[in-house]
């Protein structure tokens, strides 16, 4: 009996769970929420396609950052040396740094500012606050433990599943929005810029290396787990693990991202208000379903999913860094244990602080970080791809011929909305 018991939890959907479902959580962080909000506020419902077309191309490239770790048992930074030269490494890691610095600073001002949105007071004293609060959790408290409870707060962002609910809806230009890209809006500069912030914010290169490094803890952590090249005899469990994690957090993380660009359309883009220029402008997409709550749950879901972000976004520049530098690295060893990697997380955070203090703009600052790792992350797809595809690193599990295609298409993708933005710059 205890035998039956223990094989039903092991194939039961919430045991499946892991590291999927914290990096799709993640990727709704207040940078995707003001990017989705600007986007639906600006186009309506024109650029609604994006999130159709990310879905399989973010299941793809993160089901290769899953299998990279968990098969090789190396972060991604460590499996990138072994393609390019450790200079060009060197060079991808202190992009994802600036990128991630720059993250972190535009998410804790916007934390700011929905707190002082909530409460009143000073934004940057609640800005200051929110780093403190994240470095000491980060610091003294495993990830895993407390990002439990910050899972349920970010809950709150369903409320933009009832405002679709709630608003009267034409479903029929919902639908042609979501699978006839408008040409017009295709020779738009600014919509090709919002395309690859859209891109940016969901196909993040943040997310690339917190979830290869997550599998590699999965692998230190548990006494039976070994890398897949050592013990093949677990690849079938584990890859089916990895796919329905990923599969399942990336369509949270879509359907949300969908929902958020579709309520905004609805309520905001629909009075004519197109531009979201306040933390209370884009709250006001809440209020058909919250009415005089929607300010609470707004500053409630950017703070919930900073608090869930930051760690990501520090962690995954000080796992790369770290790996690059033969460090001790993981959120689960204490500050004293991995001096260097909690140092490159002190650095990211503190300097994103800094970064809010230059009083930016910080839904524009949002709205930028996303375009900024839209940019970035074509190298690190294209060097991903690599990685995964061969033999001598992955052993037999290199990716099939579907991941590969799927893969590859997702680098391309990214590639020619990135090189579209600069050429309608210039």
């Amino acid at each position: 009996m205890t035998s039956l018991i223990r094989r039903i939890r092991s194939i039961a959907l919430f045991e499946q769970l892991g590291p999927g479902l914290v990096t799709g959580a993640a990727d709704d962080d207040p940078s995707g929420i003001a990017t989705y909000s600007q986007t639906g506020a600006r186009f309506g419902y024109g650029l609604l396609w994006t999130l159709l077309l990310t879905y399989p191309l973010m299941c793809a490239i993160q089901l290769v950052s899953g299998q990279i770790g968990r098969v090789t048992g190396k972060g991604l930074a460590r499996n990138m040396g072994e393609v390019i030269p450790r200079p060009a490494v060197t060079a991808l890691v202190a992009l994802l740094f600036i990128a991630n610095t720059i993250n972190i600073g535009a998410d804790l001002a916007a934390m700011g500012a929905a707190a002082q949105l909530l409460a009143g007071g000073g934004a940057h004293l609640f800005t200051i606050g929110f780093a403190v609060a994240s470095l000491l959790l980060q610091m003294f408290i495993p990830y895993k433990r407390y990002v439990r409870f910050l899972k349920w707060l970010t809950l709150v962002l369903f409320a933009y599943v009832a405002v679709v609910l709630v608003v009267k809806l034409d479903w029929a230009d919902v639908g042609r929005g979501l699978v006839m890209p408008d040409l017009k809006l295709l020779g738009s500069k600014e919509a090709i810029t919002t395309i690859v912030a859209v891109f940016g914010t969901t196909i993040s290169p943040y997310l690339f290396f917190w979830q290869t490094a997550q599998e590699v803890e999965e692998v230190d952590h548990n006494d039976q787990a070994r890398p897949l090249t050592e013990a093949p005899e677990q690849a079938r469990p584990e890859m089916r693990r990895i796919r329905m994690d990923t599969f399942f957090g990336m369509a949270v993380s879509n359907l949300i991202a969908m929902a958020i660009m579709i309520a905004t359309a609805a309520t905001l883009h629909a009075t004519g208000k197109t531009e979201i220029a306040t933390a209370a402008d884009a709250a006001k997409a809440l209020e058909p379903a919250a009415g005089q709550f929607a300010f609470l749950l707004f500053s409630l879901g950017i703070v919930g999913t900073g608090l869930l972000s930051i760690p990501v976004l520090a962690g995954s520049a000080a796992y790369a860094v770290g790996e690059t530098r033969g460090w001790t690295c993981g959120l689960d060893a204490k500050p004293w244990e991995a001096v260097g990697f909690y140092a490159v997380i002190g650095a990211a955070t503190l300097l994103g602080v800094g970064l809010d203090l230059v009083k930016i703009d910080p839904i524009q600052a949002l709205f930028w970080s996303a375009v900024i790792n839209g940019v970035i992350a074509v190298p690190m797809m294209v060097v991903m791809m690599l990685v995964v595809s061969r033999r001598d690193q992955m052993g037999r599990f290199i990716a099939g011929p579907t991941l590969k295609l799927f893969g590859w298409l997702a680098t391309g993708v990214m590639a020619v909305a990135a090189a579209a933005m600069f050429v309608a710059m210039v």
